[in-house]
């Protein structure tokens, strides 16, 4: 599969609603924005409520953090970094019209976000249910789980409340990792027929700029939830 070439841009890439690419850019990058001002808002408010009962609980909050591994989440923390690296060489690879890089970093992206959502669900949220810290009916932490903080008077409670706001936000943050690997699929797809080029690779970059985004949602979860009163 050869590297489609900038005179090979495909046909039709300024839809008949704008005068000119530009305005097109414009257009599909203010649109995204505003989604992700939505988005910003949303996760504006689980970081809110966090930090309020984080406050009024803190030491539950904090025995509640180190119930969780900490090497999942870092193993998870690099690997989208990783992910947001190669989004970005995709993009790049659409704009300079190179197909076969773009399906590669596409597919590439793809591979870690796969990889970050079989370790959330497979080994760290299974691993959570065996340590019987996933909240509700099941929610039993072995006493010696929580005998550090025992001079706290910590209530279980409080640390439930704790594993409640973990799996909330980390669940949503699954939810749109879910929804960004079913985007570049589509991509993949796309990019195999020949549909993007150096005039046409908005679906590409407003992808990106929505991966990017999950991926710093992540940034903060990650401190918040895996290293609260410190672990080191």
């Amino acid at each position: 599969m050869a590297d489609a070439p900038a005179a090979l841009a495909p046909s039709g890439a300024l839809k008949e609603q704008f005068d000119d690419l530009e305005q097109q850019h414009e257009a599909s990058s203010l649109g995204m924005w505003v989604f992700l001002s939505t988005e910003v808002m949303f996760f504006g408010g689980l970081f809110a409520a966090y930090t309020v009962f984080r406050n009024l609980y803190y030491p539950g909050f904090v025995a509640g953090s180190h119930l969780l591994e900490v090497r999942f989440g870092a193993t998870n923390t690099a690997v989208l970094i990783g992910s947001s690296l190669s989004m970005a060489l995709a993009v790049r690879a659409a704009q300079t019209g190179k197909r076969r890089a773009l399906i590669l970093y596409l597919l590439c992206t793809i591979a870690l976000g796969l990889a970050f959502l079989g370790i959330k669900f497979y080994f760290e949220w299974y691993h959570d249910y065996l340590e019987g810290i996933v909240p509700g009916i099941h929610f039993a932490p072995s006493p010696e789980h929580l005998a550090p903080w025992a001079q706290l008077q910590v209530s279980p409670r409080q640390v439930e409340l704790f594993m409640y706001f973990y799996f909330t936000m980390t669940g949503v943050h699954a939810l749109h990792m879910v929804v960004g690997v079913g985007i570049l699929s589509v991509l993949v797809i796309m990019a195999y027929q020949g549909k993007f080029g150096p005039d046409r690779f908005n679906p590409v970059e407003m992808s990106g700029l929505y991966w990017h985004f999950v991926d710093i949602i992540w940034i903060f979860l990650f401190p918040l939830l895996y290293l609260l009163g410190g672990r080191f």
